[in-house]
């Protein structure tokens, strides 16, 4: 049997909206991932944290206040400083399109702006998450 993907879905920061964050948290978690909500205004250390303390695989950050271009790659580096890299880290909220690839290419796996399918995240999870050993 294989193990059940852990997604922790983040709020990062000052954002206080996060309506989007729990539509794509019960979403996962009705197709079968288990899901941890970190709750608002979680500093990038604290998701590691928890991140680390939950054995997660996968880490969804949701951000609206357009601080993307700072909290995204923070937790990024904050994952690898403590040896814990292989967590995938994926983003939603306000992402100009222009800016998309920036944040790829200091590593974040996918960006989902509003209005996506949840079903297309989960379809990109299954496809692109892996259990970590």
């Amino acid at each position: 049997m294989q193990k059940k993907l852990r997604i922790l879905v983040g709020k990062p920061g000052l954002d206080g909206h996060d309506r989007g964050a729990k539509i794509v948290a019960r979403a996962l978690r009705d197709a079968g991932f288990e899901v941890i909500y970190s709750g608002l205004h979680q500093t990038p250390e604290m998701i590691v944290n928890t991140a680390i303390q939950e054995d997660i695989d996968a880490i969804g950050l949701s951000i609206l206040s357009g601080a993307h271009n700072y909290l995204f790659p923070e937790v990024i580096r904050l994952l690898k400083e403590k040896g814990v890299g292989d967590v995938v880290v994926f983003g939603g909220g306000i992402v100009p399109d222009d800016e998309k690839a920036e944040l790829k290419k200091k590593g974040v796996a996918e960006i989902f702006t509003p209005g996506a399918d949840t079903r297309d995240i989960v379809k990109w999870i299954k496809e692109n998450v892996k259990p970590r050993m």
